[in-house]
């Protein structure tokens, strides 16, 4: 009885093993990520290039740990496209109502003024 669960327990756990080293070197980049993310604010960077610097380097990091430690690098497509494009879409979405607002403001300046 004890054999038959002991198999049944061990062919549940048949999942996948990644290395330690992948986990380091991901956090070891994370680590540099956000150095750099730092010394973007301690080298007084001002205006666009400062938010686009700060948001692509917050951006890589979001992609490293969702690909790395979320496991999402090693999921079936099918799934990667169901969690990815909901967001994405919602970004476009976004930005559509914010020209669309930015439209509706000048719109009502020039019929108020």
């Amino acid at each position: 009885m004890e054999s038959s669960a002991t198999a049944t327990h061990s062919a549940g756990h048949t999942g996948q093993q990644h290395a330690v080293g992948l986990y380091l070197k991901v956090w070891g980049l994370l680590f540099v990520l956000s150095t750099f993310s730092y010394l973007v604010d301690y080298a007084n960077l001002q205006g666009y290039l400062r938010w686009g610097l700060i948001l692509a380097l917050m951006i890589a990091k979001a992609g490293l740990i969702v690909a790395v430690f979320m496991h999402m690098r090693w999921e079936r497509l099918a799934l990667v496209y169901a969690i990815l494009i909901p967001p994405l879409a919602l970004l476009v979405l976004m930005s559509l109502m914010a020209s669309e607002a930015d439209f509706t403001f000048v719109t009502r300046l020039a019929h108020f003024h």
